[in-house]
């Protein structure tokens, strides 16, 4: 595979654009509180590398489907992933679950 130079720069450039973009949309639509998560909140930054975001709503959608909303509705710009507990889950699950507890420990709080 080919060496490509200053391209994870410029991916890194892309994310943090469109987190802030997200992050000014997102109350609105009934975000309690969003974490960002992965691979950009700890700083390794490839041309691949997707937006990933946990996000704490009141729904009742089932959990394979709140993503769904969030991809409906704010239509991101580059490859995001959501992931959505409602504020009960978050509280039961953030010592034990592998996405919270990689939020806890390395995440950024975004909102809330």
């Amino acid at each position: 595979m080919p060496m490509m130079y200053g391209f994870a720069q410029q991916r890194k450039q892309l994310l943090e654009v469109e987190l802030e973009r997200l992050r000014s949309e997102m109350p609105q639509l009934g975000a309690m509180r969003v974490a960002l998560t992965g691979d950009l909140a700890v700083g390794r930054v490839t041309p691949e590398t997707p937006l990933e975001l946990v996000v704490v709503q009141v729904t009742d959608e089932p959990f394979h489907r709140r993503a769904d909303f969030w991809t409906t509705h704010l239509r991101p710009r580059i490859d995001t992933s959501f992931f959505v507990y409602t504020p009960e889950e978050y509280e039961e699950l953030v010592d034990s679950d592998p996405v919270l507890v990689a939020v806890k420990r390395d995440g950024e709080v975004i909102i809330g």
